[in-house]
């Protein structure tokens, strides 16, 4: 294992912001939906959201199961989330346009 800082998505906190919003909550609201309003606090989801924190794993998969996406479009930068969620079955998000073209050099 190397000593270096981990590399951390950048759209993380972006992704789980628009989650909340498409499930038109607010953010103690979306705690109590994700069954974490015992465990966190309105201050903590907001740092997440803002990218000032990354939130621990549990919390990633929670919002994965609320928006049927799948984790890795939450967690790679290379992938957006769908622009209409939740949906029926779970979804892998679309691929960025810039990555796509970066695979092409």
């Amino acid at each position: 294992m190397g000593k270096g800082k981990r590399q951390r998505p950048k759209l993380l906190g972006k992704k789980l912001r628009a989650i909340r919003e498409k499930l038109d909550l607010s953010q103690n609201g979306m705690l109590r939906h994700l069954g974490l309003d015992d465990e966190f606090t309105q201050a903590e989801l907001s740092a997440y959201e803002r990218g000032v924190r990354e939130p621990p794993l549990h919390v990633i998969l929670r919002y994965s199961q609320a928006a049927h996406i799948w984790v890795n479009a939450l967690i790679d930068d290379t992938v957006e989330i769908p622009k209409e969620f939740p949906m029926k079955e779970m979804q892998e998000g679309i691929q960025r346009y810039r990555a796509k073209k970066a695979e092409r050099k």
